[in-house]
């Protein structure tokens, strides 16, 4: 999908215009995936845009960057207040929040300590991520062929840019064979989740999920009956799967 851009995004606590927030090309982050983000929606409500769960969303940043062993020149109020200052100056009434943390330019080499710690908010117009109607019919998934990595390859618990290469490989191998989606399975076989976004199914009246070892820990996961209804991507019907043998639902 295009990229709507906005009029601001906030770059190392200054606003700049949307053209302009660039780094170099030697960045650390461009080579070596050095980087955690997290993508996070507000909605349009009666008293203006609400942000769903900044707080959760807002840990998971700052464990992730923990776990890469980045330090964010912010504190976690100062890049919360900043999400909503951004959206404030965009003028959404409903939007598509990207925060990233990532190593900027300084050094060559898989050793990231001699570059800085670069924190960029970014806040789109973006509909809803499987398409206009996919909350009312359903997408066509397949299975894919390619596993999430284990716990001891990469952290799973850390939503980083890294990881991200294995779900567009997925998402490739699901798009070249008509599929919209792809189900990456785990190490052992079972179920994981989507290429982006989290699985979840109902067994008599309870919402179940695949295990935090093996998926990114949603941040809904702690409100399961807010989770069931229409801000979310992931509860759709899926019409047509392709055939292989059924994976073991976990949770």
């Amino acid at each position: 999908m295009p990229i709507n851009k906005s009029d601001k995004i906030w770059f190392n606590g200054e606003f700049v215009p949307w053209d302009e927030a660039q780094i170099h090309v030697m960045s650390h982050a461009l080579h070596y995936g050095s980087s955690v983000f997290e993508g996070i929606r507000a909605y349009n409500t009666v008293s203006g845009p609400a942000v769903w769960l900044l707080d959760g969303h807002l840990k998971r940043l700052f464990d992730s960057a923990k776990i890469y062993r980045m330090e964010i020149p912010y504190s976690f109020d100062e890049i919360k207040e900043a999400i909503l200052e951004t959206i404030r100056v965009n003028k959404h009434e409903a939007c598509y929040i990207r925060p990233i943390v990532f190593r900027g330019y300084g050094e060559i080499g898989v050793d990231p300590r001699g570059c800085p710690v670069d924190v960029v908010i970014a806040t789109i117009e973006w509909g809803r991520y499987l398409g206009p109607e996919a909350i009312e019919q359903g997408v066509d998934v397949c299975t894919s062929s390619w596993r999430r990595m284990a716990p001891a390859t990469f952290p799973a618990l850390a939503k980083s840019g890294a990881n991200y290469a294995n779900s567009q490989l997925i998402k490739l191998e699901a798009l070249e064979n008509g599929y919209v989606e792809g189900i990456a399975l785990d190490v052992a076989g079972y179920v994981s989740e989507g290429s982006g976004e989290n699985l979840f199914i109902v067994r008599d009246g309870t919402l179940i999920t695949p295990p935090e070892t093996w998926a990114y820990p949603p941040r809904s996961r702690p409100f399961p009956a807010n989770f069931s209804t229409s801000l979310t991507r992931s509860f759709s019907p899926a019409p047509r799967q392709r055939s292989r043998p059924s994976a073991p639902l976990t949770g």
